[in-house]
């Protein structure tokens, strides 16, 4: 079976309160992205002793047996003692440390697969609760659609947004950005006006009333990301946000027939297209 999972922006990202568990309470809409890597994932051919994983493209830093796709075949096996072996190969496209939720994606279209190669007959829900445990964002990708996202960004409630076919530009400058000091300069509070409200509105209110939490955090050390925003505004972008914890940076541009082609430093990964 051969699957593509795609990537995911982050419609305004609020980090509302510290839980006693250590991670943070979010508020977000998450969005599918077509930015897509490639999947396969078949039987493990006769005498294959265990599951394999083939890596090409883009670099994953760490070892293959520490992938999340084969995570997620670990986490199956252990409910399902007689699954059998898998033959499973990533080509990654999805810059990682970006954002956009590619490793989570990965790890959910895997579950999806081996569920379906195997028939497992696993429910929508079943599959949710394996995800979450391999990711805050997996669980999202299971059912893959527009949704507001709480708690630690794995509690979904629908969502009113439809933004297929707009154009859309999503700039990554290279920057590596760790979770932690993503966070460390966040100071948890709840907006002032609530994602769902907001967005509610025209999207041409969205650039005085959604916001990333992360883009003051993080401005200071990489003011980079400022400027590629400032950049896709300039270009006549609607709306122009860090997606979750950065670094890729995004425009949307409705009205447009198609993303603006702007010139990028070379060593940027630029993604254009339609939601």
């Amino acid at each position: 079976m051969l699957t593509f999972p795609n990537a995911k922006l982050n419609l305004g990202l609020y980090v509302t309160a510290k839980r006693p568990d250590g991670y943070h309470a979010l508020e977000t809409v998450f969005l599918p992205l077509p930015w897509t890597d490639a999947l396969e994932v078949l039987p493990a051919p006769k005498g294959q002793a265990g599951t394999s994983l083939a890596l090409t493209g883009r670099p994953i830093p760490g070892e293959a047996t520490t992938n999340l796709c084969v995570k997620a075949y670990e986490l199956l096996k252990a409910d399902f003692p007689a699954l059998p072996f898998a033959q499973m190969h990533l080509h990654k496209l999805v810059p990682i440390g970006a954002g956009l939720g590619g490793g989570s994606a990965d790890a959910a279209f895997a579950l999806r697969a081996l569920a379906d190669v195997f028939e497992l007959n696993l429910s929508v829900a079943q599959l949710e609760g394996y995800a979450r445990r391999l990711g805050a964002d997996c669980a999202f990708f299971i059912q893959n659609k527009p949704c507001l996202a709480l708690e630690r960004g794995d509690v979904f409630e629908p969502i009113s947004l439809d933004l297929r076919g707009t154009p859309c530009v999503v700039v990554y400058p290279g920057l590596h950005i760790s979770t932690a000091q993503a966070f460390a300069g966040i100071v948890p509070q709840a907006p002032s006006i609530s994602l769902r409200e907001a967005l509610g509105q025209p999207m041409s209110t969205w650039r005085d009333t959604v916001s990333n939490d992360f883009e003051a955090s993080l401005a200071p050390a990489y003011p980079v990301l400022a400027d590629i925003k400032a950049q896709l505004y300039a270009a006549g972008a609607a709306y122009a946000s860090l997606s979750g914890s950065g670094s890729a940076v995004y425009g949307l541009f409705p009205g447009a027939s198609e993303a603006p082609a702007l010139a990028w430093p070379s060593d940027y990964l630029v993604w254009r297209g339609q939601l």
